[in-house]
């Protein structure tokens, strides 16, 4: 019965190369909704400002500014805690 419950356990656990295997725990910067929300925010901000004479120049650019270094801001929170464990480019991990 021993035998019969040790030889289970052997089977179900994972193999040695999988268990080891270390992954990032951050996704890469394109595939974050954050990143197409930011994009989307500075296409709507230089449209409404090439559209409206309310919005003038300097004040777009400065919305655009404010939301690039957000999203730096919230990326290096959200990687500050990580560390980069694999060698290979993560984009070709699709």
């Amino acid at each position: 019965m021993a035998t019969m419950e040790t030889s289970e356990r052997a089977r179900t656990k994972a193999p040695a190369h999988v268990s080891d295997r270390t992954t990032d725990e951050t996704k890469h910067s394109l595939k974050t909704t954050e990143f197409w929300a930011m994009a989307g925010l500075i296409v709507a901000i230089l449209a409404a400002s090439a559209y409206s004479d309310s919005l003038d120049d300097v004040r777009a650019w400065t919305l655009v500014a404010a939301i690039g270094i957000g999203y730096m801001i919230s990326r290096g929170l959200a990687k500050s805690g990580t560390k980069y464990a694999g060698g290979e480019d993560p984009l070709n991990n699709r």
